[in-house]
């Protein structure tokens, strides 16, 4: 560290804090590949994981919660099981190209846009990107609160706690550090498997869903808006800079691409599970005709208590907290590397604070302005986050197109450049989120072609 420590400029290249952080990182990755046994293939994979893991659970936020909770109470077990599924799938294909993206660039997602586009569309996305990302942050907070709110905590105590978990994830100075401690916090969200459980499900329901994609809902408004809303609930813009930057601050390279996607697919099966049993949990609402359209996460809790007990409505409310939480660090730092990457300044969390105020304080701003919009009253806390995420839909396509792009270009990628199968999977994404903006921009515009739509 010393030896570290005391080096100096030399021409135009400076060693800094950041460097020698990721330099020890990287050296315990290159220790665990050399010695070749299954342990340290094992510590090899505890190394090289975090990025994906945590860009799945991170978009199992409040927002996405909300969307798969109020689909098992308006629909119950039916078409939206394996439809979800789907999703998490879409999410696997593009998230991968992310990962080749930072391992061969070593740059992230702004900076390449800026680079190989020009500064217009540079710009344009990491703006594009923070509307996107302030807006969610308004929902993970109105999450937090309203999960706490389950408990008694009063609505400033709970945002001012939510801010400080975030400030204390942050001060670890230690890209490294802060993952770990996400990442426990992340596996929270798992926490929706036992609720699930609770509610003692009809097995045989669930397994008929998935082999038939029965019963189908009506095709109506209401049913494409959850639609968009499940589909933004699991694919969305922001996903595609923090797990790139995330790539490139964790010193990833392109031996590790393979690992990348373990990380990648194994964070997507933890959040689907996640989904799928929060869908599970909440259909006995469905069941017993109660009306979810007013509910909010806590009134979620609430109203499960009387079917499940208190100690499951309890995890419900936490399990919404969570999901608040790491989406507030997760998504929050997507837009610091954003502008960190775009207006050329240090970017990373081997920063500390007098060397990256820049990056942190577009993390706290963005953090702290959200939570004080949260405690103003009367919010339709459910319709808001619905929108959200149709929101976050809607604005995918052009966000993939500049993705498929960069992937695709030869003298940025090299030999991990996309083969054909991920560029035929990735236009058929792009696809079918076109087709679906486009029948709920049409059953907003002319509701009545779907009024009438049989079961």
């Amino acid at each position: 560290m010393n030896l570290f420590a005391n080096l100096k400029t030399r021409g135009n290249f400076v060693i800094t804090h950041e460097d020698i952080d990721r330099a020890h990182d990287r050296a315990r990755v290159l220790a665990a590949r050399s010695r070749g046994n299954w342990f340290s293939r094992f510590r090899l994979l505890w190394l090289l994981i975090g990025p994906g893991i945590l860009v799945m659970l991170g978009e199992n936020d409040g927002p996405s919660m909300l969307a798969y909770a109020a689909t098992g109470a308006k629909f119950g077990i039916g078409f939206f099981l394996p439809f979800i599924v789907l999703t998490f799938v879409m999410a696997i294909v593009v998230q991968e190209m992310t990962v080749r993206l930072g391992a061969a660039t070593q740059r992230g997602h702004a900076e390449l846009i800026f680079e190989r586009f020009g500064p217009f569309w540079g710009w344009f996305s990491m703006i594009d990107l923070g509307i996107g990302n302030f807006l969610t942050l308004i929902t993970e907070f109105i999450a937090i609160r309203a999960g706490l709110g389950f408990f008694g905590v009063p609505p400033w105590a709970a945002v001012l706690a939510a801010l400080a978990l975030l400030y204390t994830a942050l001060m670890t100075h230690r890209y490294w550090t802060w993952e770990r401690i996400t990442l426990a916090i992340a596996a929270f969200n798992l926490v929706f498997i036992p609720v699930a459980l609770l509610t003692h499900p009809d097995w045989h329901s669930v397994g008929h869903a998935f082999a038939s994609w029965q019963p189908l809902p009506r095709m109506e408004q209401d049913t494409l808006l959850i639609v968009l809303a499940d589909i933004g609930a699991t694919v969305t813009p922001w996903m595609l800079f923090f797990q790139q930057s995330a790539t490139v601050d964790k010193g990833m390279t392109r031996r590790d691409v393979g690992f990348g996607r373990v990380d990648t697919a194994l964070g997507a099966a933890l959040a689907a599970a996640a989904a799928l049993a929060t869908v599970i949990a909440t259909t006995p609402l469905f069941t017993h005709h109660m009306s979810a359209e007013h509910f909010q996460a806590a009134e979620f809790a609430q109203a499960l208590r009387p079917l499940i007990g208190n100690v499951g409505a309890s995890l419900f409310a936490l399990g919404m907290v969570e999901a608040g939480m790491v989406a507030c660090v997760t998504i929050s730092l997507s837009s610091a590397y954003a502008f960190g990457e775009v207006a050329a300044r240090p970017h990373s969390l081997n920063l500390p604070v007098r060397q990256g105020k820049a990056f942190y304080s577009v993390v706290f701003l963005l953090a702290v302005l959200a939570a004080l919009i949260v405690l103003i009253p009367g919010l339709p806390l459910v319709y808001v986050v619905l929108v959200v995420n149709v929101i976050a839909v809607l604005a995918m396509p052009p966000a993939l197109a500049f993705l498929f792009l960069l992937a695709n270009d030869r003298e940025l990628m090299g030999d991990v450049v996309s083969p054909t199968w991920a560029n035929v999977l990735a236009a058929a994404v792009v696809v079918f989120l076109i087709a679906a903006g486009v029948m709920f921009g049409i059953s907003v515009i002319a509701p009545h072609l779907f009024a009438a739509s049989p079961r």
